[in-house]
Protein backbone atom coordinates (compact mmCIF):
# COMPACT_ATOMS: atom_id res chain seq x y z
CA UNK A 1 0.00 0.00 0.00
CA UNK A 2 1.41 3.51 -0.87
CA UNK A 3 1.10 5.73 1.67
CA UNK A 4 0.04 9.76 0.89
CA UNK A 5 3.39 12.03 1.50
CA UNK A 6 3.50 15.68 3.15
CA UNK A 7 4.28 17.65 -0.14
CA UNK A 8 7.95 16.70 0.58
CA UNK A 9 8.27 13.41 -1.32
CA UNK A 10 8.44 11.94 2.19
CA UNK A 11 5.97 9.43 3.67
CA UNK A 12 3.49 9.87 6.30
CA UNK A 13 3.92 7.54 9.44
CA UNK A 14 0.59 4.86 9.62
CA UNK A 15 -0.31 5.16 12.73
CA UNK A 16 -3.30 2.71 13.23
CA UNK A 17 -6.05 4.02 16.05
CA UNK A 18 -8.01 1.53 18.33
CA UNK A 19 -11.02 3.11 19.99
CA UNK A 20 -14.39 2.37 21.51
CA UNK A 21 -17.54 4.02 21.32
CA UNK A 22 -15.84 7.23 20.51
CA UNK A 23 -13.05 6.85 23.39
CA UNK A 24 -9.85 8.16 21.06
CA UNK A 25 -11.89 11.22 19.38
CA UNK A 26 -10.31 14.27 21.44
CA UNK A 27 -6.44 12.40 20.83
CA UNK A 28 -7.76 11.69 17.24
CA UNK A 29 -8.45 15.22 16.63
CA UNK A 30 -5.53 16.53 18.34
CA UNK A 31 -3.01 14.40 16.33
CA UNK A 32 -4.95 15.55 13.25
CA UNK A 33 -4.46 19.14 14.11
CA UNK A 34 -0.91 19.40 15.21
CA UNK A 35 0.62 16.22 13.30
CA UNK A 36 -1.49 15.58 10.01
CA UNK A 37 2.10 16.97 8.41
CA UNK A 38 3.93 14.18 9.31
CA UNK A 39 1.09 11.15 10.25
CA UNK A 40 -1.38 9.34 8.70
CA UNK A 41 -4.28 8.53 10.65
CA UNK A 42 -6.60 5.23 10.41
CA UNK A 43 -9.53 4.31 12.74
CA UNK A 44 -10.80 1.34 13.72
CA UNK A 45 -13.79 1.60 16.07
CA UNK A 46 -15.61 -0.90 18.20
CA UNK A 47 -19.05 0.46 18.77
CA UNK A 48 -21.29 -2.35 19.96
CA UNK A 49 -22.42 -3.11 23.26
CA UNK A 50 -20.02 -5.99 24.60
CA UNK A 51 -20.27 -8.43 27.90
CA UNK A 52 -17.32 -7.37 30.91
CA UNK A 53 -15.44 -10.50 29.60
CA UNK A 54 -14.54 -11.36 26.38
CA UNK A 55 -12.82 -15.14 26.43
CA UNK A 56 -11.52 -13.94 23.01
CA UNK A 57 -10.71 -10.57 21.61
CA UNK A 58 -9.10 -11.67 18.62
CA UNK A 59 -12.65 -11.99 16.98
CA UNK A 60 -12.87 -8.38 16.94
CA UNK A 61 -9.45 -7.36 15.78
CA UNK A 62 -7.63 -7.25 12.53
CA UNK A 63 -5.42 -10.28 12.47
CA UNK A 64 -2.57 -8.67 10.63
CA UNK A 65 -1.54 -4.53 11.85
CA UNK A 66 -0.47 -3.25 8.77
CA UNK A 67 1.07 0.38 10.80
CA UNK A 68 4.29 1.39 12.03
CA UNK A 69 2.41 2.19 15.49
CA UNK A 70 -0.49 1.72 16.75
CA UNK A 71 -2.49 3.47 19.99
CA UNK A 72 -4.35 1.79 21.89
CA UNK A 73 -7.74 3.91 23.25
CA UNK A 74 -10.12 0.77 24.13
CA UNK A 75 -11.93 0.83 27.29
CA UNK A 76 -12.75 -3.10 27.79
CA UNK A 77 -9.21 -4.53 29.14
CA UNK A 78 -10.11 -7.41 27.01
CA UNK A 79 -9.50 -5.92 23.91
CA UNK A 80 -6.78 -4.26 25.14
CA UNK A 81 -4.85 -7.24 26.39
CA UNK A 82 -5.31 -8.74 22.87
CA UNK A 83 -4.57 -6.26 20.28
CA UNK A 84 -1.37 -5.82 22.77
CA UNK A 85 -0.51 -9.29 22.03
CA UNK A 86 -1.33 -9.02 18.44
CA UNK A 87 1.16 -6.49 18.01
CA UNK A 88 3.53 -8.06 20.17
CA UNK A 89 3.32 -10.58 18.17
CA UNK A 90 3.94 -9.08 14.82
CA UNK A 91 6.54 -6.32 16.11
CA UNK A 92 4.62 -3.59 15.85
CA UNK A 93 5.49 -0.87 18.15
CA UNK A 94 1.90 0.04 20.05
CA UNK A 95 1.08 3.02 23.34
CA UNK A 96 -1.21 1.93 25.58
CA UNK A 97 -1.42 4.79 27.64
CA UNK A 98 -3.29 3.96 31.54
CA UNK A 99 -3.02 0.34 31.17
CA UNK A 100 -0.76 -2.39 32.71
CA UNK A 101 1.31 -3.46 29.94
CA UNK A 102 5.14 -4.64 29.72
CA UNK A 103 6.76 -5.98 26.56
CA UNK A 104 9.51 -4.97 23.84
CA UNK A 105 7.96 -1.78 22.04
CA UNK A 106 4.81 -1.95 24.39
CA UNK A 107 4.46 1.51 26.01
CA UNK A 108 2.07 2.32 28.73
CA UNK A 109 3.24 6.14 30.70
CA UNK A 110 0.18 6.27 33.11
CA UNK A 111 -1.43 9.21 30.69
CA UNK A 112 -1.01 10.39 26.86
CA UNK A 113 1.66 13.07 28.08
CA UNK A 114 3.56 11.09 30.12
CA UNK A 115 4.80 9.10 27.00
CA UNK A 116 8.89 9.62 27.15
CA UNK A 117 11.11 9.32 23.87
CA UNK A 118 11.83 6.35 22.32
CA UNK A 119 13.36 5.56 19.10
CA UNK A 120 10.82 3.58 17.79
CA UNK A 121 8.04 5.49 18.16
CA UNK A 122 9.00 7.85 15.08
CA UNK A 123 7.51 10.85 13.80
CA UNK A 124 4.39 10.07 16.66
CA UNK A 125 7.14 9.87 19.29
CA UNK A 126 8.44 13.24 17.93
CA UNK A 127 5.63 15.30 18.47
CA UNK A 128 3.85 13.74 20.91
CA UNK A 129 4.24 12.59 24.61
CA UNK A 130 6.06 14.28 27.67
CA UNK A 131 5.82 18.20 26.99
CA UNK A 132 8.35 20.31 26.34
CA UNK A 133 8.51 23.99 25.33
CA UNK A 134 10.24 26.93 24.04
CA UNK A 135 9.28 30.49 25.48
CA UNK A 136 10.65 33.97 24.99
CA UNK A 137 10.30 36.24 28.27
CA UNK A 138 10.07 40.26 27.45
CA UNK A 139 9.72 42.38 31.01
CA UNK A 140 9.31 39.62 32.83
CA UNK A 141 5.94 38.44 31.04
CA UNK A 142 5.97 35.47 28.82
CA UNK A 143 6.09 36.98 25.58
CA UNK A 144 5.97 33.75 23.20
CA UNK A 145 5.95 30.08 23.95
CA UNK A 146 6.04 27.32 21.22
CA UNK A 147 5.09 23.81 21.62
CA UNK A 148 7.98 21.76 20.94
CA UNK A 149 5.77 18.02 22.16
CA UNK A 150 2.44 17.77 23.40
CA UNK A 151 -0.60 15.77 24.75
CA UNK A 152 -1.90 14.13 21.47
CA UNK A 153 -5.51 15.51 22.95
CA UNK A 154 -4.19 18.95 21.91
CA UNK A 155 -4.41 20.30 25.90
CA UNK A 156 -0.34 21.27 25.32
CA UNK A 157 -1.53 24.02 22.46
CA UNK A 158 -4.37 25.26 23.86
CA UNK A 159 -3.16 25.71 27.49
CA UNK A 160 -0.01 27.35 26.12
CA UNK A 161 -2.34 29.88 23.99
CA UNK A 162 -3.22 31.27 27.17
CA UNK A 163 -0.04 32.48 28.59
CA UNK A 164 0.80 35.05 26.62
CA UNK A 165 1.18 38.22 28.72
CA UNK A 166 1.10 36.07 32.06
CA UNK A 167 3.65 36.92 34.20
CA UNK A 168 6.64 34.36 33.63
CA UNK A 169 7.07 33.55 38.12
CA UNK A 170 2.99 32.42 37.80
CA UNK A 171 2.81 30.96 34.50
CA UNK A 172 4.15 27.33 35.10
CA UNK A 173 1.52 27.42 37.88
CA UNK A 174 -1.44 28.66 35.49
CA UNK A 175 -0.94 26.35 32.64
CA UNK A 176 -0.89 23.47 35.25
CA UNK A 177 -4.67 24.34 36.20
CA UNK A 178 -5.24 25.32 32.37
CA UNK A 179 -3.94 21.81 31.34
CA UNK A 180 -5.99 20.08 33.92
CA UNK A 181 -8.92 22.02 32.20
CA UNK A 182 -8.21 20.97 28.59
CA UNK A 183 -7.41 17.40 29.82
CA UNK A 184 -9.48 14.69 28.39
CA UNK A 185 -8.57 11.71 30.64
CA UNK A 186 -10.71 10.99 32.88
CA UNK A 187 -10.50 12.65 36.55
CA UNK A 188 -11.59 9.95 38.48
CA UNK A 189 -9.14 7.57 37.63
CA UNK A 190 -6.48 7.13 40.41
CA UNK A 191 -2.98 5.92 39.85
CA UNK A 192 -1.44 4.38 43.42
CA UNK A 193 2.14 4.64 42.19
CA UNK A 194 2.18 8.46 41.09
CA UNK A 195 -1.07 9.22 43.78
CA UNK A 196 -2.20 11.12 41.29
CA UNK A 197 -5.38 10.98 39.26
CA UNK A 198 -4.75 11.18 35.58
CA UNK A 199 -5.93 14.90 35.25
CA UNK A 200 -3.58 15.90 38.10
CA UNK A 201 -0.68 14.15 36.77
CA UNK A 202 -1.33 16.06 33.35
CA UNK A 203 -1.08 19.20 35.14
CA UNK A 204 2.03 18.79 37.07
CA UNK A 205 4.38 17.35 33.95
CA UNK A 206 2.64 20.21 32.27
CA UNK A 207 3.69 22.71 35.01
CA UNK A 208 7.14 20.82 34.85
CA UNK A 209 8.07 21.43 31.93
CA UNK A 210 7.25 25.25 31.40
CA UNK A 211 9.28 25.76 34.00
CA UNK A 212 12.62 24.12 32.67
CA UNK A 213 11.72 25.72 29.68
CA UNK A 214 11.55 29.30 31.36
CA UNK A 215 14.93 28.59 33.12
CA UNK A 216 16.41 27.98 29.65
CA UNK A 217 14.82 31.15 27.98
CA UNK A 218 16.70 33.25 31.21
CA UNK A 219 20.28 31.80 30.73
Amino acid sequence: MKMPDNGTGHSLQRVLVFQQNGSGERKIAGVRAYGGDIIALEIISIDEVLPPVLDDARKYLPETIEADLVLDYFKHQDLSHDLVEICVEQGVPVVSSGKKRLGRQVMAPPTCCGLPRQDCLGPYGERFGTPEFEVRVRDGLIAEVRVLRGAPCGASWDAAKRLIGVPADDAARKIGLDTQFYCSADPAGWDPIYAKSPVHFAGRVHSQALQIAIEKSRK
